[in-house]
């Protein structure tokens, strides 16, 4: 599967969108609730990231539906 900026992921208790994407770190919005759009910025390496939304489902970005 490919990162994209702007992917909306939802793991079994928040949503994820990725704010940028850079070679080798991920700025990411975490929410609890999408309505809302409230949540709290956050910064990971691409490692770290991944192994975070590991098991989550990707909603919407480019590459959504992309199985690999």
């Amino acid at each position: 599967m490919k990162l994209c900026q702007g992917q909306l992921w939802k793991t079994e208790h928040r949503f994820i969108r990725i704010v940028r994407l850079e070679r080798l770190s991920v700025d990411y919005k975490l929410m609890a609730d999408l309505g809302r759009e409230e949540g709290t910025h956050q910064q990971a390496t691409k490692k770290e990231f991944c192994r975070m939304i590991k098991g989550a489902e990707l909603l919407s970005g480019d590459g959504a539906g992309d199985p690999e």
